[in-house]
């Protein structure tokens, strides 16, 4: 590290390498409260055995539809050995399962008594499906009747009452740039994707402080750092194969911190079963914990910013050659009282002192985070505060040293990159008339240059009866957004809705308005393929930036499910009619490659990506290198000034006696929100629990398993307490399940949702 340094300065500590710890000796972790890896490698290969072949051509050939961290087949290109991990290993059903039978979509009604797991296990989706007004249920149509239905209710709508929303479950970059090249071509910008839901605040965050919105190191660059901080993220439920990169960082004499109001249980200890030593006996994972209140970690991390500014712990060479925006942050530092922070973090200024120590040792650290820090209406400022912690010690631009907002799905990454966001063409293009015009002479019609609507805002349009047209490509907003009445409500005010999606989920089954031409109110399904089924494959942007392509899998077709980016194309062909249809170019995977290396200067190699294997990294191994920032003035980052947000106003607050709670919501055995199990075996929960600090169970009265139910502005919910390791004065529930008690509330500059409440407990 440059710059100065002083004798208060604590020395970095020299790495112990070839080590990690155990977890235990009791072999395989036996009689603990854990995933049992092997037993779930059988229950899934039971589950796969009517197409056990493909499934395991996926698995050796594809690109994980897991997790954003993109394993190729069963390797990566940072860790020799298998790479593999149970969610890939859970979602192989999702490609090897059959077709529904259609009949089974004749009664609405009966289905709606089915949750999204059962509806999932119905079996993929064959055929179009059209579900007209006042119509008890689904029947056939063929292609060329459901591109005419959806291309005539298109072409009549008013392009600001149109909405397109793409999904981030393992869609390709070629389906995000033709959804929003349809989206374009059809007059619209109210195109938005689901990383709106889990890191938009990184996304403008990122932007405003470093000029980019994504990682800015390596995976590599993960095994060789002295410092792993993790933040609002849990690694082991979302993204298990992360472990192992955490296994050979500790081995390699880094240390890791958590920052998080639960104390994870596989952050503590994981045992990882392509590591025979870890497999046997565990390994121990975080060095220390950091329990924030929920909502505390702008106070946390400015903590622990005073306490490197009075240790003399900061980079300043860096900082003066780097940055801007120093004496500021400063100022408003000496402004904030210890009390003030204590308070607002949750824990002691002794706390906050510890983990300056740490990382005033470190040479190298890398941030990495997750929704803990995204999720709330000021999930912006929590991204704020971490640039700020990594740039005041010079922790941008050079090796294993950088911030790193994990994805948490497959190729989510690309979706914004590519144009699915209301507000940037593909390539990261603002929405402006300058790049308006040039996307209007690549495509050959005028392109629109208004601002278009996030996901939040298409379903406050759709509540005010603002949208015609609702085309969902894989989205279940009745299971993601908070308030499911109103989501529900929403959904039922829309004239026309097509899904476009590989298997049935529960926002399909709201019926359609009805009118005085009841037949013009519909409900259209329209049946994708997966990635690996696609003609010439598809490519995905991982974590680390790296476009890489996945080809198509031989084996078994569904019906007529069609690849998503085609779908979108002929969708806007038929909008456009006879003599535009034209201008949606190219449907096929490869010309639209070669289409994106045109029009997207940031995702220059994508058009050479033609077999299994092939990859480029935008930006290469590290973003902003050099601590030049060649997006923002002076190529300087920007510190941010930052006072501890209020963590509630009088709206927030449910009536009622008794003391309050700030619930967050966390996930458990499901991917998304697709649950898989009730059970979930990290933590030892059922979906029905709720977490609540020790001291808080006995001062309420409460045991183990005892019935409670929460109270929030929004709704109520019944629940099972759960002593467990989080912070005092917070709870922990289920999402979806809990997305009852939220409210319909964003941060301002994202627009992510925030999946927090305040909360009464009753027992009952």
């Amino acid at each position: 590290m440059s710059g100065s340094s002083s004798s208060n300065l604590t020395p970095a500590r020299t790495p112990r390498r070839g080590r990690t710890p155990i977890a235990g000796w009791i072999p395989f972790g036996l009689g603990e409260t854990k995933p049992h890896h092997f037993r779930e490698m059988f229950r899934i290969f039971w589950e796969n055995r009517d197409n056990l072949p493909y499934a395991w051509r996926i698995l050796r050939h594809g690109v994980c539809d897991g997790c954003s961290l993109g394993p190729r087949g069963l390797r990566d290109d940072a860790i020799p050995g298998i790479h593999l991990c149970l969610v890939r290993l859970k979602m192989l059903r999702t490609n090897t399962m059959p077709a529904l039978d259609p009949e089974k979509l004749a009664d609405v009604a009966a289905l709606r008594k089915q949750n999204g797991r059962r509806l999932r296990e119905l079996g993929r989706l064959p055929y179009p499906m059209l579900r007209r007004a006042g119509e008890p249920g689904f029947h056939r149509v063929s292609w060329g009747e459901a591109m005419r239905l959806a291309g005539s209710r298109l072409r009549a709508c008013d392009p600001h009452r149109m909405a397109i929303y793409t999904t981030s479950r393992g869609m390709t970059n070629e389906s995000y740039y033709a959804a929003a090249k349809a989206a374009r071509l059809l007059g619209t910008n109210n195109i938005d994707n689901a990383a709106r839901l889990c890191h938009a605040a990184s996304t403008v965050a990122l932007k405003q402080t470093l000029g980019v919105g994504a990682s800015t190191v390596s995976y590599t660059d993960w095994l060789r750092t002295d410092l792993i901080v993790l933040i609002g993220s849990d690694l082991a439920n979302n993204q298990p194969v992360a472990t192992k990169y955490l296994y050979h960082a500790k081995k390699n004499g880094a240390r890791i911190l958590v920052v998080n109001p639960y104390r994870e249980p596989g952050l503590e200890r994981y045992w990882i079963p392509s590591i025979v030593k870890s497999a046997i006996f565990g390994t121990r994972l975080a060095d220390d914990f950091y329990p924030v209140k929920v909502g505390g970690d702008v106070a946390f991390l400015n903590g622990v910013l005073k306490e490197l500014i009075s240790r003399n712990g900061l980079d300043e060479d860096f900082i003066k050659a780097h940055t801007t925006g120093w004496d500021e942050l400063r100022a408003a530092l000496e402004r904030q009282s210890w009390d003030s922070l204590e308070k607002s973090a949750g824990v002691t200024r002794g706390v906050m002192r510890r983990f300056a120590e740490e990382y005033a040792a470190a040479k190298n650290a890398i941030f990495i985070w997750s929704m803990g820090l995204t999720q709330h209406a000021f999930g912006v400022q929590n991204v704020q505060a971490v640039v700020n912690l990594a740039l005041a010690r010079g922790m941008l631009g050079r090796p294993n040293a950088g911030v790193v907002p994990i994805r948490g799905h497959s190729g989510v990454q690309g979706a914004a990159e590519c144009g699915s966001v209301p507000n940037t063409f593909p390539g990261n293009a603002p929405v402006n008339s300058g790049n308006a015009r040039r996307f209007s002479e690549f495509w050959g019609k005028t392109i629109p240059e208004w601002p278009g609507m996030s996901a939040p805002e298409m379903l406050d349009a759709a509540v005010r009866g603002e949208l015609d047209v609702f085309y969902i490509a894989g989205g279940n907003f009745l299971e993601t957004m908070p308030e499911p009445a109103r989501v529900e409500a929403a959904l039922a005010r829309v004239p026309c809705r097509i899904h476009q999606d590989l298997f049935l989920n529960r926002s399909m089954l709201v019926d359609p308005p009805a009118g005085k031409n009841g037949g013009e109110q519909f409900v259209l399904l329209l049946p994708a393929q997966t990635r690996y089924e696609q003609p010439g494959g598809g490519t995905l942007t991982s974590t680390e930036r790296r476009i890489r392509l996945s080809p198509e899998i031989p084996g078994p077709r569904i019906g007529e499910a069609k690849p998503e980016y085609e779908i979108f194309l002929r969708v806007a062909a038929a909008a456009l009619g006879p003599a535009e249809a034209h201008l949606a170019g190219v449907m096929d995977a490869a010309g639209l490659r070669a289409e994106m290396e045109r029009t997207m200067p940031l995702y220059r190699g994508i058009g050479g990506l033609k077999s299994e294997g092939d990859s480029v990294q935008y930006g290469g191994p590290l973003l902003c290198s050099g601590g030049v920032c060649a997006n923002l003035p002076g190529g300087r980052a920007r510190f941010t000034a930052l006072e501890p947000p209020a963590l509630r106003t009088t709206e927030e607050i449910p009536a009622g006696d008794g003391e309050l709670f700030c619930l967050t919501t966390r996930r458990g055995k499901q991917f998304n929100s697709m649950v898989w199990e009730d059970f979930d075996p990290l933590t030892g929960s059922r979906r029905e629990d709720i977490f609540i600090a020790s001291e808080d169970a006995a001062r309420l009265g409460l045991a183990n398993g005892d019935s409670i139910r929460l109270i929030s502005v929004a709704g109520t919910m019944l629940g099972r307490c759960k002593i467990a390791p989080v912070a005092p004065g917070t709870l922990q529930a289920h999402w979806p399940e809990a997305n009852v008690l939220l409210s319909n509330r964003t941060d301002p500059a994202s627009h992510e949702p925030d999946y927090n409440a305040w909360v009464r407990v009753e027992r009952l």
